[in-house]
């Protein structure tokens, strides 16, 4: 029997896709948990409109994000920070703080998009990889200097 996945299974398939499976397992546990619906020549007609639409957007926003990644790779953030001595911070600077700062400067950018293996714990210059998007990577350019 061939069905369209409403939403992911494991071992199974991606949401959108039509998969062939026993009779049984979709009447007995895919349809009942609402995870896929039967694939008639109507819900993959359907199907076809809703890939055309997702792929519509997604390339929409790929466009935007290349905007801003033009936009990112150009700026050049500055963070002031308490010191210990010379080098070392105080406390530390997180992605909550880099996305703040980010903020003042105009960009909404979500505090898990910037990719940092760990807090920034001493003053320098660090180039941040900036995940806008799937396929988009921008570098953000960041200055951390003594208050």
């Amino acid at each position: 029997m061939e069905v369209i996945l409403i939403q992911d299974v494991e071992k199974i398939g991606k949401a959108g896709s039509v998969v062939k499976v026993k009779e049984g397992f979709a009447r007995n546990f895919l349809f009942p948990h609402n995870l896929a619906k039967v694939a008639t020549p109507g819900s993959l007609k359907q199907l076809e409109k809703e890939k055309q639409v997702r792929s519509a957007q997604y390339a929409k926003t790929k466009e935007e994000s290349e905007e801003v990644k033009k936009r990112l790779n150009a700026l050049s953030l500055t963070i002031s920070a308490l010191t210990q001595g010379e080098e070392k911070l105080y406390g530390s600077i997180s992605g909550h703080d880099i996305a703040a700062a980010l903020k003042d400067e105009g960009f909404l950018i979500d505090k898990n998009a910037i990719e940092l293996a760990e807090p920034i714990k001493s003053l320098g210059v660090y180039e941040l990889p900036v995940k806008l998007h799937p396929e988009v990577t921008a570098t953000l350019k960041l200055w951390v200097v003594k208050k």
